[in-house]
């Protein structure tokens, strides 16, 4: 079990000892200094600072959501319940809220006894990691200071900030509601158990989709699967695809900023194509730029150079890839995880737009989703991890490696990243797991399994050193 301090946030699982996992007092003691750090930069308004909060369903959700609401409140800090939501949807909210920043409740992908503290700034895009140093040392110093009874921040609900999303959505101008009607889509979504079963068939019926199944509804928080989005947890999902002769199948993790698609054949699109996909079309429509993660395929600058843009690559994490953008002022990014960013929208990943501008694309294209994906290059990432010990050196690690692959092309930007002629790994530590993810990419997919082994071993080996 853990505790997690990064620029993505507090995340740990639930119980056990303080400090150690996520736990009452440390979610107290986070959400304080969050709420300080706010204040001390003060709204300019001359109003009490404001906070937008949504949560995901997971089962610790509302017990989470109390302390946290609670903790603002004792802070003088007024709060906005969004209680069920995403985080799209918050981040978007902050702004439309006119809210001094917002914190989202999930831990994203991770299984069911996880969760976790978003932060976000009062443009609804996270932290910096600077502003997550200063937040992590103003809670280990517990420099708390809370108000009098006569000072309470006030708790307010709203229960409209979906709807406001998905009408943005609708009003976007590169969505095409009658094209998506006139297709005549079949879908079938797997919505894991979370706000995804609110979010979802709620978009996909304003666009016109008259067919949806949907599987893992209950909103229980009781994952049917792995919650990761990855084809090995999209076997249910992709079987009732086929059963059901359904056009594609749509599945999002439980925040609902992660997407990828199954075939009308039951085969997966690939998570790493679900940018390339969005990127393709909105860059048909606008020319510019686009920015990937370094872990990302490399179809996405392939798609970008055939626009005539140029393509740019970040530091892994959200709030880098966002960086990235704004410097080379980038019309669409993202991850290769199904993280669709499109900055005149917001700046954070959403796969509720991304969803209704794949189904636009699909619709215009005429073909199948089989077809369109074969309409891009194939290249084939082996997506490996290794779970570290505590305290495990990981700078000799990559030190080690380093010093064997000297010859070969390296970058040290994020991580360690080899290059091999065409081909090429790189390794990370996760900013949200103990664990170095190990990522390969080839043009044969037995290449790139082979590339990620070596380095596997090279780890292994190194931390026997």
């Amino acid at each position: 079990m853990a505790l997690i301090k990064s620029i993505s946030g507090i995340r740990g699982t639930i119980g056990g000892r303080p400090d150690e996992n996520l736990t009452p007092l440390d979610i107290v003691k986070f959400t304080a200094a969050y709420g300080m750090w706010l204040k001390s930069k003060g709204s300019g308004k001359n109003e009490k600072t404001k906070v937008v909060i949504g949560r995901d369903g997971r089962i610790s959700g509302k017990m989470v959501s109390n302390i946290v609401v609670s903790t603002l409140s004792a802070l003088g800090i007024d709060i906005i319940d969004t209680d069920l939501s995403t985080t799209p949807t918050v981040e978007m909210a902050v702004v439309s809220l006119q809210a001094d920043g917002g914190i989202i409740l999930t831990a994203s992908h991770n299984p069911k006894e996880w969760n976790a503290l978003k932060l976000l700034n009062n443009k609804g895009e996270f932290i910096s990691g600077e502003e997550g140093e200063t937040i992590l040392q103003i809670a280990a110093a517990e420099n708390f200071d809370f108000v009098t009874v006569d000072q309470l921040g006030k708790i307010s609900s709203n229960e409209t900030t979906l709807t406001d999303h998905i009408e943005k959505i609708l009003s976007y101008n590169a969505v095409d509601i009658a094209a998506i009607s006139e297709a005549n889509f079949s879908i079938v979504v797997d919505v894991v158990n979370s706000t995804g079963a609110i979010a979802v068939p709620a978009l996909l019926k304003k666009l016109g989709v008259k067919k949806v199944s949907v599987l893992n509804e209950a909103l229980t928080g009781e994952f049917a699967h792995n919650p990761e989005p990855l084809p090995e947890n999209l076997l249910d999902l992709s079987r009732e695809v086929v059963r059901r002769k359904a056009s594609l199948g749509i599945a999002v993790d439980p925040d609902v900023d992660r997407l990828c698609f199954v075939c009308e054949d039951g085969t997966m699109f690939g998570e790493e194509y679900t940018l390339v996909a969005v990127a393709d079309y909105l860059l048909s429509i606008t020319k510019g730029n686009s920015v990937s993660n370094m872990s990302s395929t490399r179809a996405l600058k392939d798609v970008t150079i055939k626009h005539g843009g140029e393509y740019f690559a970040s530091a892994v994490g959200e709030v880098n890839v966002v960086n990235k953008m704004k410097e080379v002022n980038a019309v669409i990014g993202g991850e290769g995880n199904g993280g669709i960013i499109v900055p005149d929208l917001h700046y954070g990943r959403d796969a509720l737009i991304g969803i209704a501008l794949f189904l636009t694309q699909l619709a215009k294209s005429r073909k199948t989703i089989r077809q369109l994906r074969n309409t891009y290059t194939d290249y084939y990432m082996s997506k490996n991890k290794i779970t570290l010990e505590k305290d495990t050196d990981v700078k000799s690690i990559f030190d080690s490696i380093k010093d064997k692959y000297k010859n070969q092309p390296i970058n040290t930007d994020d991580g360690l990243k080899i290059e091999f002629d065409n081909d090429w790994v790189h390794l990370r530590t996760s900013n949200t797991e103990p664990i170095i993810r190990i990522y390969a990419e080839s043009n044969h997919l037995t290449t790139a399994d082979n590339i990620a082994k070596r380095l596997m071993k090279d780890i292994q080996e190194a931390t026997v050193l």
